[in-house]
């Protein structure tokens, strides 16, 4: 087996098909079959096979590639014992992160690394479904990813740095009927209009087990994915919505009430994927101490559960 054709089996893992492999890679997508083909041969049985439109791995195929991970890690660290890889903290890395993640981190953490003569960083926002941030890790080198707690855990083929868990709130404008509350509670909110999500994303969810407590159907009337805008609009006009309790930037909407749920508790976990043999690279840790850094102030100015108008912090 070759380093190269373990390689091309895990970029298949990781993307879903061998176009995708075969461009993350920088090679055409017949020398990504024939890898695939000769590492099928010499592991005596099948690795892939088609599940639609995406080439997934078969068990055996699984299993090699976890290993492959494992000659990844030692690769790296082959170079760390020589100071060329471990100790560079100069380097360049890109991190990716969901957008209120982005909007709370991102301008602190590249000022935080500045400031440590730290890596220079490449920044993407990534509005994906909590199913594909794992694949984000193919291209980035730190991902900043949420999913709700009873959902599916990350992969095992991903490294995860726990960050915190975020609790989420009702949002109303100051005005709202719901904003002198302590606690709101499913029933509260009977007859409210919604800003929801897109479809398919995890808060969807939670949304719709409110209106299954309160014994209605969720009456949506808008489905924004960026709770920076959502923020915007609930605190402009009647409706509600769930809004994270640490990342909205409490400083941009003045009008904007949050009220914990006291009923279902409801929270996502804020978690650091990156590939396993990342974290050997000094950059890759330094840049995810910061991030903890930065999570450890959020939690200290945030204001205790009560109805939180968010000009107080």
């Amino acid at each position: 087996m070759e380093l190269g054709q373990l390689r091309a089996l895990r970029e298949v893992q990781a993307r879903g098909s061998i176009a995708a492999a075969a461009l993350a890679l920088h090679v055409t997508a017949s020398s990504v079959s024939q890898q695939l083909s000769a590492l099928q041969r010499s592991a005596g049985t099948a690795l892939t096979y088609k599940a639609g439109r995406r080439t997934a791995l078969t068990p055996a195929g699984l299993a090699l590639c976890r290993a492959a991970v494992e000659v990844e890690i030692a690769l790296a660290r082959a170079d760390a014992a020589v100071g060329v890889f471990k100790d560079d903290t100069a380097e360049t890395l890109n991190v990716a992160a969901f957008h209120s993640a982005a909007l709370a981190f991102f301008g602190p953490l590249e000022q935080a690394l500045l400031a440590s003569s730290g890596p220079q960083l490449h920044l993407a926002d990534a509005d994906v479904a909590q199913q594909d941030f794992a694949a984000l890790t193919a291209d980035h080198d730190v991902v900043i990813a949420h999913r709700l707690p009873n959902s599916e855990p990350w992969p095992e083929w991903v490294h995860v740095t726990p960050l915190a868990y975020e609790p989420l709130d009702i949002a109303v404008s100051a005005g709202h009927r719901l904003a002198a509350l302590k606690e709101a509670r499913p029933h509260d909110l009977r007859g409210e209009r919604w800003v929801s999500v897109h479809r398919g994303f995890p808060l969807e969810g939670a949304i719709e087990m409110i209106g299954t407590l309160a014994g209605e159907e969720v009456v949506v009337a808008h489905r924004i994915n960026e709770f920076f805008v959502a923020a915007s609009l609930v605190e402009r006009g009647d409706c509600v919505s769930l809004m994270p309790r640490y990342t909205i930037n409490r400083n941009l909407f003045t009008q904007l009430v949050l009220i914990p749920l006291r009923e279902p508790r409801l929270g996502r976990r804020i978690d650091i994927l990156t590939r396993p043999e990342a974290m050997e690279r000094a950059g890759v840790v330094q840049t995810i101490a910061a991030l903890q850094k930065l999570m450890e102030e959020l939690l200290e100015i945030n204001p205790p559960p009560g109805p939180i108008l968010l000009n107080h912090v």
